[in-house]
Order: C-alpha cells, then sequence, then structure tokens
C-alpha cells in the first residue's frame, strides 16, 4: 500500500477486499503493517453501499495497476543477504545487511505495534526507564506519544531524557522483558547496535504530544542537561514552522491535504500561516478556503491538533521523498 492514501484510495482498496471475499481478504492483511489494518478496517466498517458502476471502476483500475507491476523475488530479504555475502564476503556484508534490514527482527517489539497504547503503557508501565526508552524507539512516533501521554508525568520525563541521550541498542540489552513479552529479539546475543533514539527521535515524539507535554519534558531536560534541551528543540518541527517552507513546498502539501483537514488545521494557524496557504492557491479556491474557515464555528483544541499532526506526518514524508525542504535562519536544513 501506498505511505500515505487518500479517502478515494482507502475506498477503492476496501471495495476489492470486500469483493474478494473473507479468505482472500485475510491473506492480503497478513502483509499488512498495523496502521494499515486499521485504517482499511475503518473504512471498511463505515462502507454500506456500493454502486456497481464503481465496483467496475475499481476493478478496472487494479487490473491496471497490477499489469504495470511484477515481482521479481519472493523474499528480498534472503534476496539482499544473499548477493551481498557473495559480492563483499561474509564480515562485510553482515556490516551492510544489518543496517538495511535493521528491525525486522524485533518480532517481540513488533507485537507491540498492534496493540493500543493504553495497553503497551500498561505493559511498561513498570518497566525501568531506560527498558522504556528502548523499546518505544522502535515503534512510530505518534504511537510512542500516545504511549508516554499515559504515563505520569515524572515517569514520562524520565523516559525522554534516556531517549535523547540513547547511542544505539544492544538487542541483548532488551531480554529482561522476557517476563512481560511472548517474544524477544531475534539474534539477541549479536553484539552490534541499531541506530536509534538520539535527539532527533526525541524531537519526533515531542512533535507529537502536545505543547503542554512538550513544555513539561523540555524543561525537564533542561534542569539537567542545557545543552541536550537545546539539540533536542532544534531538531524540532512545530505546525508553527510550516511557515518556514517556500512556495513550492507549500504547493506540494495543499496537493496531499484534505480540505476539511485543512480548514479545522488552520483555525489555530498564525495569521501569516494562513495568508501564505492562501497565496499558493488559486483565488478561487483561496476565497472558498476563506469562507470555510469564517463559517465554520469553535473547534476543539484537540481535535486542531489532530490535525495538525497529520500534516505534520504529511510534511515528513514529502521532506524524505524531496518535495519539501525546511530550513531555520541559513540554509541549514533542521529535519
Amino acid at each position: 500500500m501506498a505511505a500515505a492514501l487518500d479517502d478515494e484510495g482507502l475506498e477503492n482498496a476496501a471495495i476489492l477486499l470486500m469483493s474478494l471475499g473473507e479468505e482472500e481478504a485475510a491473506e492480503i492483511f497478513k502483509h499488512l503493517a498495523p496502521k494499515e489494518v486499521q485504517r482499511l478496517g475503518e473504512t471498511i466498517a463505515k462502507m454500506k453501499a456500493v454502486s456497481h458502476e464503481r465496483v467496475e471502476t475499481v476493478f478496472e483500475k487494479f487490473e491496471t495497476v497490477a499489469a504495470s507491476e511484477h515481482i521479481l523475488v519472493a523474499d528480498t530479504n534472503e534476496y539482499v543477504k544473499s548477493v551481498l555475502r557473495k559480492a563483499l564476503g561474509e564480515d562485510k556484508a553482515a556490516l551492510l545487511i544489518d543496517r538495511i534490514l535493521q528491525g525486522s527482527d524485533v518480532t517481540g517489539i513488533e507485537s507491540l505495534k498492534w496493540m493500543d497504547p493504553a495497553s503497551v503503557a500498561e505493559l511498561l508501565r513498570n518497566e525501568h526507564p531506560q527498558i522504556v526508552a528502548a523499546i518505544l524507539v522502535h515503534l512510530e512516533y505518534d504511537q510512542a506519544a500516545d504511549i508516554l501521554k499515559l504515563f505520569a508525568e515524572r515517569q514520562r520525563n524520565e523516559v525522554m531524557i534516556r531517549i535523547a541521550t540513547l547511542d544505539g541498542i544492544q538487542p541483548s540489552a532488551l531480554k529482561d522483558l522476557n517476563e512481560v513479552m511472548s517474544k524477544v529479539l531475534a539474534g539477541g546475543d549479536r553484539t552490534k547496535k541499531n541506530n536509534l533514539g538520539g535527539v532527533k527521535t526525541t524531537a519526533e515524539i515531542l512533535n507529537m504530544l502536545g505543547s503542554a507535554v512538550e513544555t513539561s519534558v523540555l524543561d525537564f531536560v533542561r534542569e539537567a542537561d542545557n545543552d541536550l534541551a537545546q539539540k533536542i528543540m532544534d531538531n524540532m518541527f512545530t505546525f508553527d514552522d510550516v511557515e518556514k517552507i517556500d512556495d513550492k513546498g507549500i504547493q506540494s502539501l495543499l496537493k496531499e491535504v484534505q480540505s476539511e483537514s485543512l480548514v479545522i488545521a488552520l483555525k489555530g494557524a498564525t495569521p501569516a500561516m494562513r495568508d501564505k496557504v492562501f497565496r499558493n492557491m488559486s483565488s478561487r479556491a483561496a476565497e472558498t478556503l476563506k469562507e470555510d474557515l469564517e463559517s465554520r464555528g469553535p473547534v476543539r483544541l484537540s481535535e486542531v491538533e489532530s490535525e495538525q499532526k497529520e500534516m505534520l506526518k504529511i510534511i515528513r514524508r514529502l521532506v524524505d521523498e524531496g518535495q519539501i525542504v525546511l530550513a531555520s535562519g541559513g540554509d541549514e536544513q533542521f529535519v
């Protein structure tokens, strides 16, 4: 599935799965990530009736896409391992294989990705902050943030400062979780560290936690290490920083954001940010957006922050794809 399907794409995928029947759909679900399963499941649950024409359109689109793609290798992980070993030898290949396939053997932690934040928080609540930090850096930033929100302030701050100072993880260090996890890292005796944790990971999680928690964590870190707190802040990107995106980047962003989401997100935006968005739209679209903003009544802060977080996720993806460049001050890239 694409990294970020729009509503139409999700509905098309849902229609196709429902058309296949339970057994075939179940086989496809086995190959999807937890978030993909959740989004598709929610979409299927909301769909009641679909026109015959829509179903035919989905089938035709699927046939077109399927005809243009071919599976060249059945197991890409094994193919990469085999090619590198033959080309570089066992020792040199081992250095690259772990980096390329990083995280593929963390089966115990992978199971946490399927659990709701409350369950994971309860599971980790009594663990040492260092162990919790080692677990959370393997999860998606927003899931880690949702889990941390359920911790007491002191525990949350202790975990965050350990994430910020984490310098890689020894898989064997996670063996202490054997009593509370059904699985642990495969190959736990290896001494190679995965390049996880650190200042950037801390900043990414903080971006998802909301301003109140963000302030508490940064104040706690600042008391212990002012330089570390500054490094975390330098790596953070908040919704206010959208103003720093150039016009081309704003235009790329607007292509990815649904109109309703944009209206809610901009309810909490500065006038300068709104003006920047308006300038990068057609005059007709800008007028429509202004009217929607004016006619929209009060919106809960939590709803505004939620839509802003979704926009931040889109921005990070576009940054990774090279469609957006984020800069602070001069030419230095800051995410």
